[in-house]
């Protein structure tokens, strides 16, 4: 999916920042672990994903290295920096501030 339309925004890059805080990972590892960690419920396309790491990338939160992929290919290898880690605890935070919000809205009792 291109711009998840059912993701708040900025959604995406926390959870591009949790999964490269778990280990570094190249594009295709990074999208199919948030495939399976969400049940199959969350893609993203590569039309979504390579813009969001380059702008991870610009902001200082990750970096990307050339490396050998599992399957012997070359690979940008993403990984978290000190700053990132950071941003990360900001988001998360940020992400539990809202979504707790919004549960209370949603568990209000209907007349």
């Amino acid at each position: 999916m291109s711009k998840p339309p059912d993701l708040v925004q900025g959604t995406l890059d926390l959870l591009l920042l949790k999964i490269l805080a778990l280990e570094p990972q190249h594009g295709w590892a990074i999208s199919q672990r948030l495939k399976q960690i969400s049940g199959d419920v969350l893609q993203v396309s590569d039309g979504s994903l390579y813009p969001a790491l380059h702008k991870l990338e610009q902001e200082g939160w990750i970096t990307a290295e050339w490396k050998t992929s599992e399957l012997g290919r070359r690979a940008k290898f993403y990984s978290l920096t000190r700053l990132g880690r950071r941003q990360l605890a900001r988001e998360s935070a940020n992400w539990d501030r809202l979504s707790n919000a919004i549960s209370q809205v949603i568990r209000l009792q209907e007349s």
